[in-house]
């Protein structure tokens, strides 16, 4: 593969990205940054899936402005992120981000590297074009639609790539996942939400430098999990995640529930997945708290029980079991409060579901996490965890005016949940 970048500059003619298939949002930063003298192209994901035929969710741009000419430019700017300084241009509920071209990190102020030549700091600005192409992580992202004449760029056969559905790295594969390990999640991701190969040299460069995932900030992984597993494609995320070892750098102890070959386990975290998937297919909202509640139950469970028998009520088990989980998984990604919370509550909810009689009864069909409670119910249900028959008396239970009511009622007490950005907002998890 030509890895040299040489542009190739492919005609309007010749590809099948048209004016109208992007966003009015991104059209109306590209126009308007053109206008103001500076060059502007759409970069990345929105390129690369356009030119397969697919509908973006984000449309990404990257221009020679520098973050504070394009804040100058849009009232609606703001500037985010110190390791990478970038401009989010907000419209409602839709975020374009800016992007100003990226020289080689070692050519400037604004650039740092750690130990091992980690990239911890990559601001170092005024490069070109094929510059920045050079400094991506993946061939098929590093294609520049140009707004101005319609030509799509591409400097290092990323057209080629995407006619053999193959991720390649740009440049030499292990010193880019030294640079950043972080891309070997991204390698799963992609590989799994386009159905593409990996290049040989990137899956030999991913065995050899994965450990180095483990000293990533769990801040920066928690995004990742996110990425991964909650915008459609987590069930084949979570089969590349383990087909290249990397899902113990998030989820160690399931990690360690799949290795040891518990089934219950890894059907619970395909049915979870399959449903996440097909929310997001619907627009319908998904949160963390659900699939990492998944994900540590195998733990948390195992050590209420124990709990139990030594004489601990059900509820207060559940606590003490997940005062002890938590806090290795949060060594590995971090976890809000705002997402952490719930997850105890649909935990500590499980017990109150065996009682199917009386007030008690009633009242936690009005308890604000009850939905997310009962769902979790029932997929421990498909498990043969509890029987399916408490399901589905819930179910019955549910169906009265007065307990439609109080559903009702505590969805609007429940804080919003918040979809990432660029997505529609609906009913919670």
């Amino acid at each position: 593969m030509n890895n040299t970048g040489d542009v190739l500059r492919i005609p309007e003619a010749e590809h099948n990205i048209a004016r109208e298939s992007i966003s009015k949002n991104a059209l109306k930063v590209l126009d308007r940054l053109n206008e103001a003298g500076f060059e502007s192209y759409l970069v990345g994901g929105g390129v690369r899936d356009l030119l397969l035929g697919k509908r973006p969710k984000d449309f990404d741009i990257s221009t020679n402005a520098s973050p504070d000419e394009v804040r100058q430019l849009f009232k609606n700017c703001r500037l985010i992120g110190r390791r990478f300084r970038l401009a989010h241009v907000v419209f409602g509920r839709d975020v374009i981000e800016v992007a100003t071209f990226r020289a080689a990190h070692s050519e400037g102020e604004g650039g740092a590297t750690g130990d091992g030549g980690r990239i911890v700091r990559d601001n170092v600005y005024g490069g070109t074009v094929a510059d920045d192409a050079a400094r991506r992580d993946f061939t098929v992202n590093a294609l520049y639609y140009n707004i101005a004449d319609g030509c799509v760029l591409d400097f290092y056969n990323g057209i080629e790539d995407l006619r053999r559905s193959q991720l390649a790295f740009i440049g030499e594969a292990q010193a880019r996942i030294v640079e950043d390990p972080v891309r070997a999640l991204r390698a799963a991701r992609f590989a799994a939400k386009l159905d593409f190969s990996i290049a040989a040299d990137a899956l030999a460069a991913i065995e050899r430098e994965h450990s180095k995932l483990g000293d990533i900030p769990p801040a920066r992984l928690f995004d990742e999990v996110l990425k991964l597993l909650q915008t459609g494609h987590g069930l084949d995320s979570l089969e590349k995640l383990n087909e290249l070892d990397l899902f113990q750098y998030l989820f160690p102890s399931a990690d360690n529930r799949l290795k040891q070959g518990d089934e219950k386990a890894a059907q619970m975290f395909n049915l979870a997945l399959q449903n996440t998937d097909k929310r997001i297919r619907e627009e319908l909202a998904v949160t963390p708290a659900f699939i990492y509640a998944v994900f540590l139950w195998p733990e948390v469970s195992e050590i209420a029980a124990k709990l139990q028998e030594q004489g601990e009520p059900p509820v207060q088990a559940l606590h003490l079991a997940a005062d002890e989980v938590i806090p290795g998984q949060l060594k590995r990604t971090s976890l809000p409060r705002r997402f952490s919370v719930p997850m105890r509550e649909i935990w500590t909810l499980q017990p109150r579901f065996q009682k199917t009689q009386g007030k008690r009864a009633k009242l936690l069909i009005g308890n604000r996490r009850f939905r997310a409670g009962y769902d979790f119910l029932c997929l421990r249900a498909q498990i043969g965890e509890v029987p399916q028959a408490l399901c589905d008396t819930w179910e019955r239970m549910q169906q009265t005016p007065e307990a439609q009511a109080a559903i009702e009622a505590s969805r609007q007490r429940a804080s919003p949940v918040r979809r990432p950005r660029g997505r529609k907002k609906s009913r919670s998890q």
